[in-house]
């Protein structure tokens, strides 16, 4: 008898076939596939710019000052009772606007606490507290 020889050999014939075949499958089931459509959200008031905020600065000595930021009256000293109706204003203008209190360095933690607790008080919408990076 003789000895089969092992074939090293991969037959690949059939692995065509089976491609074919769902190539196939695949063209015929693709025109019928019917694709979805996406509601996308519309764009509202995003596209206007954001409002320049005010800027109460505390300086040195607790005297207070306010800047407008979009404007160009630059820092114009005012007095505490001044400053509440002067920001009741803005906000009944622009309930969205900021206010933003720089204090100065060398000046008590308590006067620039006075100062946010009287536009709490006010019923300001968006206080917050600016501040300068460390250059280091």
């Amino acid at each position: 008898m003789r000895q089969r020889r092992l074939m090293n050999q991969i037959n690949v014939v059939p692995y065509i076939d089976v491609m074919l075949v769902l190539l196939v499958i695949f063209m015929v089931t693709a025109p019928m596939i019917q694709t979805g459509s996406v509601a996308l959200p519309s764009v509202g008031k995003s596209a206007t710019p954001p409002v320049a905020p005010l800027e109460v600065i505390v300086k040195a000595d607790a005297s207070l000052a306010i800047n407008d930021r979009s404007g160009n009256a630059g820092e114009q000293p005012i007095s505490r009772a001044a400053l509440a109706t002067l920001l009741k204003a803005a906000q009944a203008k622009n309930p969205q606007q900021a206010v933003l209190i720089a204090g100065d360095k060398n000046v008590k933690y308590e006067a620039v606490l006075g100062v946010m607790d009287e536009l709490q008080r006010q019923q300001v919408a968006k206080i917050g507290l600016l501040v300068q990076p460390d250059s280091k």
